[in-house]
């Protein structure tokens, strides 16, 4: 069974994909999210389409139509400028949060 992502850790995950790669669509961010995690999360349709549109939403990434690898139209998703600072907030307090149970697990970080 696949664990579950933490509520807001999709986010960090996205923006930073979109912030290393440039634009990709949906499909493209889900296989390098998995591919990262060494096939740790799998991400279908149901949980990285819901967090697009919130991150659009939000403006923290904008999207257009393109053509895909093997010619078929799709939403390309990139990161804004707002986006960008909101990766930057968020993985800062990433790290302040692991930082903090790795203390409490009585590990060094």
């Amino acid at each position: 069974m696949a664990p579950e992502v933490p509520y807001g850790t999709l986010d960090l995950m996205v923006l930073k994909t979109l912030d290393t790669l440039g634009p990709l669509h949906g499909y493209g961010i889900a296989r390098r999210i998995e591919q990262v995690t060494d096939g740790g999360l799998a991400l279908n349709q149901g949980t990285i389409y819901p967090a697009l549109l919130r991150l659009e939403q939000k403006r923290w990434i904008k999207s257009a139509w393109g053509m895909s690898d093997n010619n078929r139209r799709a939403r390309f998703y990139s990161i804004t400028a707002a986006g960008r600072r909101q990766l930057t907030a968020e993985a800062d307090l990433w790290q302040r949060t692991v930082a903090m149970v790795g203390r409490l697990l009585g590990q060094d970080s």
